[in-house]
């Protein structure tokens, strides 16, 4: 198979563009075909900063959204999606386009572990969004196993910092990556849930799901 040179992937995108245009009959099937073939003439020519798609889930509607490195951003619909999606443009790049085909594999993972079937997700990620200690903080969470709890005093003393308690509650209130990075297995030292970006009930509703409950 012949790899496309750039000049003629990106003459593809515009044409795919052109035609998006110029569908005359905008049922769902011709708006349909005529996005995938824009989606995949981008992608070709490495026209794309952001794919995202949304998904639905047991905890609401999900914004999945990867750039070429891997998944960038995992976004609850009480975060206003649009929102998130302007955040993106403006931090990662403007060239966001919804690409479901590029996320397949991703969502696929995600409905397996809202399924019961996945303890884990084999997915690369793009920590973009996070710098610093938080990051720090973020890739350590992966590490707490499925169904298992740490507090936020238990992660400070593992990523070195013990006194940093209140530093690792902002990092998981920051996450980019929420379920696939499960700062939801982080809980207060006394046993309560402590804050959530997509609220309480979620993540009592992820906890609930791996404990079986």
């Amino acid at each position: 198979m012949t790899t496309p040179t750039n000049d003629t992937a990106a003459a593809a995108a515009n044409a795919a563009v052109s035609a998006l245009r110029r569908v005359t009959e905008p049922t769902p099937e011709a708006m349909a075909a005529a996005h995938a073939r824009l989606e995949e003439a981008a992608t070709d020519a490495g026209l794309l900063d952001v794919a995202y798609t949304t998904v639905d889930s047991p905890v609401g509607h999900l914004l999945l959204a990867a750039t070429a490195k891997g998944l960038a951003r995992v976004a609850f619909e009480v975060e206003d999606h649009d929102g998130v999606l302007d955040t993106l443009a403006a931090r990662v790049g403007a060239r966001v386009l919804r690409a479901p085909r590029r996320l397949e594999n991703f969502a696929r993972q995600l409905d397996e572990y809202f399924a019961g079937r996945r303890s884990g997700f084999d997915l690369p990620l793009d920590f973009t969004l996070s710098h610093g200690f938080r990051q720090v903080v973020q890739q350590y969470l992966p590490t707490i196993g499925y169904g298992q709890t740490r507090s936020y005093a238990d992660v400070a003393r593992s990523v070195g910092r013990p006194g940093a308690v209140r530093a690792v509650g902002t990092a998981c209130a920051t996450n980019p990556l929420p379920v696939v990075v499960p700062c939801h297995r982080v809980l207060r030292s006394d046993g309560g849930l402590g804050g959530y970006l997509g609220g309480t009930e979620a993540k009592r509703t992820l906890l609930a799901l791996e404990a079986g409950s």
